[in-house]
């Protein structure tokens, strides 16, 4: 699983049947830097390219959400579906604290 917070959502004009009605959110995922700062740095400051998230719990514009990938990400549905990324929490808090060297 990875964090990151949403930054748009996406509106599709045709999609295939088993995705009809389907939302969609544009996340920015978090990078080790942004870990270190809190989840209310910007999502502009990440290096990783933005995903396109299959999301049917409620993420919103601005939430930390985390989501999966691959094959992991299309498991919830009983037939085989074109999905790549599906959101799987609404993140509320990240604690973290790095591993003294």
């Amino acid at each position: 699983m990875r964090i990151g917070t949403v930054i748009g959502r996406v509106t599709l004009s045709k999609t295939v049947p088993a995705l009809q009605g389907a939302r969609w959110l544009i996340v920015s995922p978090f990078t080790g830097e942004q870990f270190q700062r809190g989840t209310k740095t910007s999502p502009a400051l990440s290096k990783e390219p933005s995903a396109v998230v299959y999301d049917n719990i409620g993420g919103g514009v601005g939430q930390t959400i985390g989501f999966v990938e691959g094959r992991q990400a299309a498991q919830p549905f009983d037939e085989p579906t074109p999905v790549d990324a599906s959101n799987v929490a609404l993140v509320d808090e990240i604690f973290y604290r790095p591993v003294d060297k």
